[in-house]
């Protein structure tokens, strides 16, 4: 199995990079965020899962490794494949994810293209139990929400606004600082 990789990159696309070492370039299926920190010729170093199936061998990459530890939580959900988890972690961060989990807000995971209400209280159910007492919820998961929410009624598409506010610095408190923060780094003034 493939547990880390790490090259120099020689193309990337929509969801994914090709990333070469030892001569082989391989196609790793990455979030969002990690497309935008990286450039084609550059190198990168990454996580990897190997999802097997009948008819496919598929490499999903991650920057930390405990996103690619929460990515193998969510697929061991019946019903969650990798493609679906790697969505997941492209609508927030771990630790807003995690907050999720903690405070039961399975209206934040409806956001994912494909999951709906059942779902994603099916999700943090299980990953509730999975987490266990392993995770504290700090800050506040409505106030992030409601930063999205005002970031995207000023107009800035949703992907915008949770790329922003993913750059927000966590210690940030309260709705309007977040926000403002968070219209700093799309007017390119960080």
């Amino acid at each position: 199995m493939i547990g880390y990789i790490s090259g120099k990159i020689i193309d990337k696309s929509e969801g994914f990079l090709i990333l070469e070492t030892g001569g082989v370039g391989y196609k790793v299926f990455v979030t969002g965020t990690t497309l935008e920190k990286v450039s084609v010729s550059g190198a990168t170093a990454l996580w990897t899962h190997l999802a097997v199936r009948e008819n496919s061998q598929d490499l999903f990459g991650f920057e930390r490794k405990d996103e690619l530890e929460f990515f193998e939580l969510l697929i061991s959900i019946s019903g969650i494949g990798p493609r679906t988890a790697l969505s997941i972690l492209n609508v927030a961060n771990i630790e807003t994810l995690k907050q999720a989990v903690a405070t039961e807000n399975s209206a934040h995971l409806t956001k994912v293209a494909g999951i709906g209400r059942k779902t994603a209280e099916k999700i943090v159910l299980e990953l509730r139990d999975k987490l266990g007492g392993i995770y504290s919820p700090e800050g506040n998961l409505t106030e992030e929400g409601d930063a999205l929410e005002a970031l995207t009624s000023l107009g800035y598409n949703p992907r915008e606004a949770r790329d922003a506010l993913r750059e927000v610095p966590s210690d940030t408190m309260g709705t309007s600082e977040k926000v403002k923060r968070a219209l700093k780094i799309l007017s390119g003034n960080k």
